[in-house]
This record gives C-alpha cells, sequence and structure tokens, in this order.
C-alpha cells in the first residue's frame, strides 16, 4: 500500500476509537479501525483489517500520559499499516465551547484553548488532550487537527441556547452547547445523499448510545438539541440521569451531607438505566430480563425520548422525518417501536417487519412521518475534517 493514510482517535471517557483511513483523491476510505478499552486489565488492543479482526494484549499501563499506550498499539498496527506514510491525525474532542464553530488545526494555541474548556467536558476532554500530547511526542513531525462535537449546534439561535439565569452568567458561558455533533453531521450528509427531498426538510434525529441525545435540523442545520451545558442533559443513558430538576443534587448535598465529588459519581456513573433497573447499563440485557425493574428502566427511556422528539418538534414547527442512529437506535428494535408508539399523535408508525429486520426505512405505508434507521460514522466525519484542513495548508 503507498497511499498516504489518516489516523483518527474518537477519544470517550474510558475507551479510543482509532480510525484508519487512505487518503485518495476522492476522499478519505476507511481500511481499518481500532479500539482501545480503558475499563479493561489487561488492555485490549481490538483491530479491524478487512474481514480480519486481531485481538491483542498490550503490557502497557495507562499513567498520567498515554505515550507508552500508543507506542505499544503503534507497534501492532505497523504490522498491517505502514505508520511512516501517517499523514495527518485527527481527534474528535467534545468540547469546543463559543471558541471553534469548526475543526482546527492543532497548536499551541488551539491547545491552549482546548485546555481551558476542559472543565466544561472533564470527563472527554481530558483523554483527548492526552492522546494529543502523546501524539506531539511521539511522532512531532505529524499534523493534527480536531473536530468539535459541540460545533455543530453553533447554528442553534441564541434564545434555545439560553438558560434562565442571570445574564452575566450565560455571558460567562454558562448555555446550552449540545453535543454528539459529529455524529449529527454524519447523519446529515448521509441522509441528504440518500434522500435529499427528506435532508431538506425538517428531521429529527435520536442518537441513542451508551450516552445519547437528539437533534432537531432543519435543512441539514440544527435548531435544538436535547444535551446541554453538559453531557448529562436531556434523555437517560446508560449511567448518566438525563435531565433532573437541579434541586435534586441541591438536596443530596444540604440534607443527605453527600459530597460534590459523590453526587457527581451518582449523576454520571450509578444513574440512568442502570440507576432505574439496579441490574444493568447495558439495554440488551435489560430488554432480555423479565424482571419489572428493567422493564420499567425501558420503558423510562422510551418515555423521555418520545417525549424530547416532541419539544424538538415544536421548535421546528413540526417534522417530516425521524432518524434513529447509534448502537441503541441501529441494533434494537424494541426501543424504536415503543419510541415511536409514543409519537403515534405525531403521525409516527412503524413497519413491524421492517424494524425487526433493521431495514433503512421502518416507517408503515401509512405513516406520515418517514423513519430511517441510519449508522453513524463519527471517524468518516473526522477523516474528512481533517482533509480539508490539510488541503487548506497546502
Amino acid at each position: 500500500m503507498n497511499e498516504r493514510l489518516l489516523v483518527t482517535f474518537n477519544a470517550g471517557s474510558s475507551s479510543v476509537k482509532i480510525g484508519l483511513f487512505a487518503l485518495e483523491p476522492s476522499g478519505p476510505r476507511r481500511v481499518g479501525k481500532g479500539l482501545i478499552d480503558f475499563r479493561r486489565t489487561p488492555l485490549t488492543f481490538h483491530l479491524v483489517e478487512g474481514p480480519d479482526v486481531f485481538d491483542v494484549e498490550l503490557r502497557a499501563q495507562p499513567g498520567e500520559d498515554l505515550d507508552e499506550v500508543l507506542s505499544e498499539a503503534f507497534g501492532w498496527l505497523s504490522k498491517h499499516f505502514d505508520v511512516a506514510r501517517f499523514a495527518a491525525a485527527g481527534h474528535r474532542v467534545v468540547h469546543g465551547g463559543d471558541v471553534f464553530a469548526g475543526a482546527a488545526a492543532v497548536d499551541d494555541a488551539t491547545l491552549a484553548e482546548m485546555e481551558r474548556l476542559a472543565v466544561l467536558a472533564p470527563l472527554h476532554q481530558p483523554q483527548s488532550l492526552r492522546l494529543i500530547r502523546a501524539i506531539s511526542r511521539l511522532r512531532p513531525d505529524l499534523p493534527q487537527t480536531a473536530s468539535f462535537d459541540t460545533a455543530f449546534h453553533r447554528t442553534n439561535a441564541d434564545l434555545v441556547r439560553r438558560f434562565a439565569i442571570p445574564r452575566e452568567m450565560h455571558d460567562a458561558g454558562i448555555k446550552r452547547y449540545g453535543f454528539h455533533g459529529l455524529s449529527y453531521k454524519f447523519i446529515a450528509g448521509e441522509l441528504s445523499r440518500r434522500a435529499p427531498e427528506l435532508a431538506g426538510g425538517k428531521v429529527i434525529v435520536a442518537h441513542l448510545g451508551s450516552g445519547a441525545s437528539l437533534c432537531a435540523l432543519d435543512a441539514g442545520q440544527s435548531r435544538d438539541t436535547s444535551m446541554g451545558f453538559s453531557t448529562l442533559d436531556g434523555v437517560p443513558m446508560a449511567t448518566r440521569c438525563g435531565a433532573l430538576d437541579v434541586g435534586v443534587p441541591l438536596h443530596l448535598m444540604r440534607q443527605d451531607g453527600r459530597s460534590l465529588d459523590q453526587v457527581e459519581d451518582i449523576l454520571y456513573h450509578r444513574s440512568g438505566l442502570l440507576g432505574v433497573s439496579g441490574i444493568s447499563a447495558d439495554s440488551r440485557e435489560l430488554l432480555a430480563s423479565a424482571r419489572p425493574e428493567a422493564r420499567e428502566a425501558i420503558d423510562l427511556f422510551a418515555f423521555r425520548i418520545a417525549g424530547e422528539a416532541a419539544r424538538l418538534a415544536a421548535t421546528l414547527a413540526g417534522f417530516e422525518t425521524l432518524v434513529f442512529t447509534a448502537g441503541v437506535g441501529e441494533n434494537q428494535p424494541q426501543v424504536r417501536d415503543a419510541v415511536a408508539s409514543r409519537l403515534a399523535w405525531l403521525g409516527a408508525s412503524i413497519d413491524a417487519a421492517a424494524n425487526e429486520a433493521n431495514a433503512a426505512i421502518i416507517s408503515s405505508s401509512d405513516s406520515r412521518v418517514s423513519i430511517h434507521v441510519i449508522a453513524t460514522d463519527e471517524e468518516q466525519v473526522i477523516a474528512d475534517e481533517a482533509v480539508a484542513i490539510l488541503d487548506r495548508k497546502d
């Protein structure tokens, strides 16, 4: 393989997805992908190259930096790809605040801004920064780019972004930012390719994975989204609470005497599907369980998703298309059916056979809403944005 390669890093709070792309005249083409899950001991590097799958145990241990982990991972990558031909590294960075309205080349100035914004995304941003710093030490010659989840939602009106708090707090940056922007950007583009007549209208996208949110699109642009200032907001998630009366954490600290760290742990790691069910954060396990707590967790999940979709419909003044995406949205017919059933009053109706088959279009013939299932690809967006930045610099 003689073509130049691009490597992408999609950092979560406890794992990193790695994408390998060949740089071709038509654009970056995925040729491999990997995953490092920091929750597993020993660390395992999961690598996919075409039909071949490899699982390799890493000797390196994650510390304050990720130099040893990435060095060993690059060593394994070199057995399958010519890492000397890496042209750039692209990163997903969760929070761009009001500073970044699009992807940016990583330099000292942008890195400083990303570090300043880390307090707004304490679970995700530090991980991305560790990766960027590790790459800069391992491959100082390699250009790096950052793609921001918040950037896609910069088209939201100020009214949508505002909380009913003192104006000086809003002006200081306490506002609704929205997340999962790379996923929504991909879905907007993919829907435009598949059904341009629908993509030009009013669309609600439900990104349902371990993290979950919804977004209202009008002609492919974000007009509103369920997540706000933090990744806790909106609908319940695997372990995150979703929208919560702010009086609850105040009560937990003032009346129950819980510390800030304890409350943060509850809201981020012990709530959501896990908290309601007391069984699991994995919706697949809950759907397979006969226990009433499992059923209640799924019912609450679907109830809140449908309610948020209805709220977003109010922002758009109606909608014609509903898209399900991400791990749960793409693969779990029961969740899609439960959500759509609660949106029947808005004209949503699912074809049971198509839904069970995870078909691309699952709306029934009499549905007034066109309902789609589209696999998202955040790494492709990172790669596309990285190439656009490289082309500008050439």
